[in-house]
């Protein structure tokens, strides 16, 4: 399989600019904004605590999350997107850590984290298997990996990939709560999903395709 990469950051950065207009992703809507907060809150340890964001885009989670008092790095292949959460930090006060890099094997060095967060990005990984150990092996003893997910019409709708070598992908247009539970089982101590297409407002309105959160402990 041809590697997207480059085309894979082409097509986020170029995203970056409208990239919050999307209800789920701004978090404008006070609602929306409340939504999120309260699922984050129940799916990370209260803190403060260590929590990279894979695939940061704009840093709206990790604002909440550091709004929340933990510790936040964030990662993200577009440099746009990063400037972007970098930007929002700056004129909020809060204090967060954000590079580019590849989210699937983030550049951390040897340091640790408490809980991973990944949000709808697994679907644009040219190897999802392996960023999930990747991710598994940042967590320290106890960590949380943390993964929003689902199956979606999210480009490409006609059967067009989104970016040129893209439908090769092993995961495009999403993956389904099962097979992403078999994927993830053997590598922690225990999972459960939470499925998420039912609360409307989390993203802005009504959807009918598979939206979930699984939550796994290592």
């Amino acid at each position: 399989m041809t590697d997207p990469t480059a085309s894979i950051t082409a097509y986020w950065d170029a995203a970056a600019a409208a990239f919050d207009d999307e209800p789920d992703h701004g978090l404008r809507d006070i609602r929306t904004r409340a939504a999120w907060d309260r699922r984050l809150r129940s799916w990370v340890p209260a803190g403060p605590v260590d929590v990279l964001d894979a695939g940061c885009g704009t840093g709206t989670l990790a604002l909440l999350l550091a709004a929340a008092g933990h510790r936040v790095s964030g990662v993200d292949l577009a440099p746009r997107m990063v400037a972007a959460a970098r930007a929002k930090f700056a004129a909020s006060g809060l204090v967060g850590h954000f590079q580019v890099g590849d989210a699937a094997a983030p550049p951390v060095s040897e340091r640790r984290f408490d809980v991973l967060l990944s949000r709808h990005l697994l679907w644009t990984l040219p190897d999802p298997e392996a960023a999930l150990r990747a991710w598994v092996a940042r967590l320290r003893p106890g960590g949380r990996l943390v993964l929003v997910e689902g199956r979606w019409g999210e480009a490409g709708q006609d059967g067009a990939p989104y970016v040129a070598g893209a439908g090769a992908l092993p995961w495009g247009g999403g993956v389904g709560a099962e097979r992403l539970a078999d994927a993830v089982r053997p590598l922690v101590a225990g999972l459960r999903v939470e499925p998420l297409d039912g609360d409307p407002e989390l993203w802005g309105r009504p959807v009918s395709d598979e939206r979930y959160a699984l939550i796994a402990e290592v």
